[in-house]
């Protein structure tokens, strides 16, 4: 027992993995209110999915079902946005709202666009066909000015289609600058990107990206308070009753420096691979780990995917391969305390690539996929 405890203490080396990460997106195809969908995708993902800008719907949209593009009828996705009573500021671009000039410090608005004029900003209701607009080219960096008499919303649709976005205006000098174009064309009033809104996101991001359907949001009934993206409707949003079941999609966190390795190999065989074409067979110690995992696990050939743990029939417990002891467990249940002979076989942890990626011992014999670090 006095060694098993020396050695369990020795064993505890923590090596931290780079905080470069990116978003995955997913489908999950089980119908849920959103306030289910909300429960499932925080104990099994990250959240409900936060969409930033069109690239986002398009990732989103590479992973719905085939089976839902091809119905007739409306069908909805949930995503992560929900109508809170707190309206705040937002650029639609997604930008962080950090710099304002209001006329007067006039700043109180509910369902309001904003317009320059003068180089001050003012807000309207964003339906009204009066004012000229500015839209951002992220191509060239620069401000295209329009003289067309539109709604803020068909404003934003037109820089969408044809640029990027309505501009954001972030700073003193870029408001200078809108308003230098605006003399030199003689336009006195235009859209800018800023809007109100009472719309969160369930993980809380900033993002002011919005790609409503032109009629929508209109709360009818006056409880429409979640948002599905429709399959069905040029992927644009409707707002509906939290109470719908629909699927939905999530977003998961992953690590740029995991791989997911799709050749078949035994336990050891991956382990070698790992070491000499990247770092080593990935421990998943902790719980963002386990998500960044799941990232990428989808993608696999194979049911379970390898890791770096291993049982280690001397001292009768399991270890992860760089030495940590096992703190954060993700067992299914039964695999844990399965009776290991180490005279038949020795096993090793394996994640499964479906369901709740749940860890299952198996034989190191078999032939896996497998996860790597990188770097």
């Amino acid at each position: 027992m006095a060694q098993t405890l020396y050695f369990s203490v020795l064993l505890i080396a923590l090596c931290s993995l780079s905080e470069c990460i990116q978003r995955r997106y997913h489908h999950i195809n089980i119908q849920k209110t959103w306030t289910e969908a909300q429960r499932y995708c925080r104990e099994k993902y990250t959240d409900l999915a936060t969409v930033n800008n069109i690239n986002d719907i398009n990732q989103l949209m590479k992973s719905v079902d085939n089976s839902l593009l091809i119905n007739s009828v409306y069908t909805g996705v949930w995503i992560g946005l929900n109508r809170s009573s707190v309206y705040n500021w937002k650029w639609s671009l997604g930008d962080p709202v950090k710099y304002t000039n209001w006329y007067n410090g006039d700043s109180n608005g509910s369902d309001q666009c904003v317009y320059m004029r003068d180089g001050s900003w003012h807000h309207q209701d964003c339906n009204m066909n009066m004012k000229s607009f500015i839209c951002y080219n992220e191509s060239s960096k620069g401000f295209i000015i329009d003289g067309s008499s539109v709604s803020w919303r068909d404003a934003q649709i037109f820089c969408r289609q044809y640029y990027t976005d309505l501009t954001s205006v972030k700073n003193q000098t870029e408001n200078q600058q809108i308003q230098k174009i605006m003399n030199d064309t003689n336009i006195s009033e235009v859209w800018i990107g800023l809007f109100s809104d009472s719309w969160e996101w369930s993980d809380e991001s900033e993002s002011g990206f919005r790609n409503w359907r032109s009629d929508q949001p209109d709360n009818r009934g006056g409880s429409e308070y979640c948002t599905a993206v429709s399959v069905t409707d040029q992927d644009q949003w409707h707002d509906v009753g939290c109470s719908e079941s629909y699927t939905f999609f999530v977003f998961v966190v992953c690590s740029d420096n995991l791989i997911l390795v799709k050749e078949k190999l035994s336990w050891s065989e991956a382990l070698r691979y790992c070491r000499e074409n990247h770092v080593d067979l990935v421990s998943v110690d902790s719980e963002k780990i386990q998500r960044w995992v799941t990232g990428v696990i989808d993608e696999s050939s194979t049911d379970a995917v390898w890791m770096g743990l291993h049982y280690y029939c001397q001292m009768n417990l399991w270890i992860w391969i760089r030495g940590e002891v096992v703190c954060y467990q993700n067992w299914a249940s039964g695999n844990e305390t399965k009776l290991m002979d180490c005279n038949t076989e020795h096993r090793a942890g394996a994640v499964q690539s479906g369901g709740d990626h749940l860890w299952i011992s198996l034989p190191q014999s078999h032939k896996l996929n497998f996860i790597c670090i990188r770097k």
